[in-house]
């Protein structure tokens, strides 16, 4: 997710769109260590973007 689309969404949202992401993550992860997935950089993204979202929530919880 682009940065300009993270900010878009509202408190709820973010934190519902981030355990998803953490569990399509989790699931990325496992079934690369069984055997390697066609796009390995797809876990760069994903990984990336939890720290985005996670980013944005923790800086809405400080303001």
């Amino acid at each position: 997710m682009k940065q300009s689309e993270i900010i878009g969404l509202s408190t709820a949202e973010l934190q519902v769109k981030l355990s998803e992401l953490k569990k399509t993550y989790a699931e990325l992860k496992t079934a690369h260590a069984i055997s390697p997935i066609q796009n390995p950089l797809q876990i760069r993204s994903v990984r990336r973007s939890v720290a985005r979202l996670a980013t944005e929530l923790s800086k809405r919880e400080l303001q």
